[in-house]
């Protein structure tokens, strides 16, 4: 066998054999290196450790340290799992197995339906087989006697016809399991040390709802027990904070079966939250240099032809309506109205930056399959700003934004974020508008923007808007879950489709650049995070009722009633129960409603005009007088305090 070179991640070079394996190239630098192993990173592309290298290669070995590595270790245990499947259920066709942001799935087609029963002889059967080190092979298998081997197993035959060259890789586990897939794979079952089944889901075949509703199982894998011990519990403490669940039981918004699925119903305690979102939104924009605009919730479809839209956004929009005067589309997106507004009258470079901001409502289909309380839906409202400006001023136009992102989320309570900078594919695809040299201006704009405010930023090739890069910032909740929320999007192509102009010094039309800018994402997604974040009990600035008024008997109604409207005068949102009934239970179920201030008024407090403050969290705060207390609530207010 010729010799080979291979090349480490530290610049050293190794001479090798023909066929030699990512393991033994591991086994060379160290045992240890070698056990800890999972996957190797062979010239960019991932194989398994135990694939051989037949020519020159950089070799990288990834360890539990890599997040590649734990993508291939869960998608190894979704095999792990179906094979668990087949050797109980044999008669169950295969679907596919990939892993996702916190675990894994399986999609089956099996006529009888999975049970939480089923899950658990599953499992069982899982770790039956991850104690026989079973290998996970790889063998090619051309196209023809692939379809003719997997017969009846009617999606795999789908997705060879669909995915498969003439030759294509299949993995096998043990005598019952085989699938087609492109890998890679741990070596064997034995490195797999900790997983847990979580939840069995109804999912259509390639998610599309006129395709066969298959059985979905989904799971988890870590690295070590311990860590998934810690997952398992944030999963817990997750489904206590479920926003779903918090929306009902303290009466914030509800979805409408009659109206459809997607469409978000605000209640009067949701729609005061949603109006002091609102209301400081619109605020920040007037201190910070935008002027207000209101545009129309559907448009003339020329409009998105003209926008691009129509060819690069046509699966997100609504079916098209006939007018009158021509075809109408309910809009997805606020920009082309923005546009408009911009092109309306002349500017000069004088006036520039025009920062135009906006909450609109926008409309996007979502499949039914999809849809998920407020984090997913058909419409909803965006705090939306669209800045022109000159190619000199992109740049510090982009450090304000994100700058005003990250005022956002201090604002809210969030101190933990991350950044991603999502570029092109250098025009590979062909779904990406504009030149080389105007991608590399505006992701060059934008990288300098995050150094200039020390923000780490993590590269994501092949993820921006159709129109240009973007930058996107994920907030990190009370529980460690990472939430995208605010976007940043320089854009080079829309002023050019519209024809945009500013006046130069030189007296000349110049094109401008352009800035999408959404810091809250949306309204509705960014209230369910709220009530996640802080489990349904709301900084006292935010609460939908900020102190109830408690009589403890009949006595005291009076004296309660006039509590409150000195409350409500002084512009705190207050209520009273002044049901005859217990004190206790009063109180009882004000915590349950998470109201911040309970004030419970007897005949000593009603004598002393005084009132006994009860905190949610803190319990009693002894008696004080009702100015005392205004005092406190107001700073807690005024600050925006996220705790009391």
């Amino acid at each position: 066998m010729s010799d080979i070179e291979i090349t480490l991640p530290d610049g050293s070079k190794q001479p090798a054999a023909a066929g030699t394996s990512a393991i033994e190239v591991a086994r060379r630098i160290s045992p240890r290196l070698a056990d800890a192993a999972i996957v190797a990173r062979v010239n960019g592309e991932l194989y398994d450790l135990t694939r051989p290298i037949e020519s020159d290669a950089t070799v990288q070995i990834l360890t539990a340290k890599d997040r590649e590595a734990l993508e291939v270790y869960r998608h190894s245990t979704a095999h792990l799992l179906a094979a668990a499947v087949l050797e109980l259920y044999p008669e169950t066709k295969l679907g596919i197995g990939p892993p996702i942001d916190n675990g894994f799935y399986y999609d089956f087609d099996r006529a009888t339906p999975f049970t939480p029963e089923d899950l658990e002889k599953i499992e069982q059967k899982m770790w039956e087989i991850q104690k026989r080190h079973l290998p996970y092979e790889r063998i090619y298998t051309k196209k023809d006697d692939g379809l003719r081997k997997y017969g009846d197993a009617w999606m795999k035959c789908e997705l060879i016809t669909e995915r498969a060259g003439e030759v294509f890789s299949e993995y096998t586990l043990g005598p019952h399991f085989i699938d087609f897939c492109r890998g890679p794979h741990v070596p064997d079952t034995s490195k797999i040390k900790a997983f847990k089944l979580l939840s069995i889901a109804g999912a259509y075949w390639k998610g599309d709802e006129h395709n066969k509703q298959l059985q979905r199982i989904y799971g988890t894998a870590f690295f070590t027990p311990k860590e998934l011990e810690e997952y398992l519990k944030q999963v817990e403490e997750a489904k206590k904070r479920d926003h779903r669940k918090l929306g009902r039981e303290l009466d914030l918004f509800s979805i409408q079966e009659l109206a459809g699925p997607g469409l978000i119903f605000f209640h009067p305690k949701g729609g005061m939250i949603r109006k002091l979102l609102e209301d400081w939104m619109r605020d920040q924009y007037l201190r910070r240099g935008y002027s207000l605009v209101y545009t129309p919730h559907v448009a003339r479809f020329d409009l998105w032809k003209t926008s691009g839209h129509a060819n690069f956004y046509a699966g997100n929009m609504f079916s098209r309506m006939e007018l009158d005067d021509a075809e109408y589309q309910l809009k997805p997106m606020n920009c082309p109205f923005h546009i408009l507004i911009y092109k309306d009258r002349q500017h000069s470079y004088r006036d520039l930056p025009v920062r135009l901001g906006e909450l609109g409502t926008v409309y996007r289909y979502e499949r039914s399959g999809v849809l998920a309380g407020l984090f997913r839906v058909r419409g909803f409202t965006q705090d939306d700003a669209h800045i022109f400006c000159t190619p000199e001023q992109i740049e510090d136009e982009v450090v304000a934004c994100l700058q005003f992102a990250v005022d956002t989320l201090t604002t809210y309570g969030f101190h933990q974020y991350e950044a991603e900078l999502s570029t092109w594919d250098g025009g590979a695809s062909g779904k990406y508008d504009g030149t080389p040299d105007q991608w590399q201006v505006g992701e060059n704009a934008l990288r300098r923007a995050t150094e200039r405010l020390n923000i780490k930023a993590k590269v994501v090739p092949d993820e921006a808007a159709f129109y240009g890069p973007k930058i996107d910032m994920k907030l990190v909740d009370a529980i460690g879950r990472p939430w995208q929320l605010s976007t940043v999007q320089f854009d080079f192509t829309l002023p050019r489709r519209f024809e945009l102009e500013y006046i130069g010094e030189d007296g000349k039309a110049h094109q401008p650049v352009m800035v999408h800018r959404a810091l809250y994402g949306s309204i509705e997604r960014f209230f369910g995070i709220l009530i996640e974040h802080y489990a349904g009990a709301f900084p006292v600035w935010l609460a939908p009722v900020q102190a109830i008024v408690l009589p403890i008997t009949d006595r005291q109604t009076e004296y309660a009633r006039g509590v409150r409207k000195t409350l409500e005068e002084a512009g705190i949102r207050a209520a009273i129960d002044d049901r005859s009934e217990k004190v206790n239970l009063k109180i009882r179920e004000a915590q349950m409603q998470k109201i911040p201030y309970m004030l419970v008024v007897g005949d000593r407090e009603q004598q002393n005009g005084q009132v006994a403050v009860r905190n949610r969290k803190h319990g009693d705060q002894g008696a004080q007088s009702l100015d005392a207390f205004l005092d406190g609530i107001r700073q807690l207010i005024e600050t925006k305090a996220v705790s009391e």
